[in-house]
């Protein structure tokens, strides 16, 4: 994929290409996790004044989505996913370059996220970006099956 047709910017949860990237995030996450253990954010709650939601295009198709969530004291990682199509791309680094550098304009002194234990290459690529593991964090009980990270802008 070249870098001159691939674009990161900010995006519309309720476009009807985001929208079905969402839902196919949130399918794979209830075909490995229980529900208890699913923190994924709706498309409503994407829409609101404390979410950044951006969009990965290539070459004007939608593969990739993001988001940051202005917490009290920090910026929360949310909604992060590729197409399989285009995984190992690098669209998922370009969104959280992205997501950084909102998180530098609101002034956040760190990114926190939550993860899937199970999404290995989601670990690794968070932990490849700077983020290390840590506890839960804000609302989020100690799950077995989740993972939780940060870093330091």
């Amino acid at each position: 994929m070249s870098s001159e047709a691939t674009t990161v910017e900010l995006g519309n949860p309720r476009d009807a290409a985001a929208t079905a990237l969402l839902q196919a995030s949130h399918a794979l996450m209830q075909s490995l996790f229980p529900a208890e253990s699913n923190h994924y954010l709706s498309v409503d709650a994407l829409c609101t004044d404390d979410i950044r939601f951006f969009v990965a295009k290539v070459d004007g198709s939608v593969l990739g989505c993001g988001a940051l969530a202005l917490r009290d004291g920090y910026g929360e990682v949310k909604s992060m996913f590729v197409d399989p199509a285009a995984r190992g791309s690098g669209l998922g680094i370009r969104l959280l370059k992205r997501i950084e550098e909102e998180a530098h304009k609101e002034d956040l002194p760190l990114l926190r996220l939550e993860t899937g234990g199970k999404l290995h290459s989601a670990h690794k690529m968070y932990e490849g970006f700077g983020f290390i593991r840590r506890g839960p964090f804000g609302d989020y009980p100690d799950d077995p099956n989740s993972l939780f990270m940060e870093k330091p802008l």
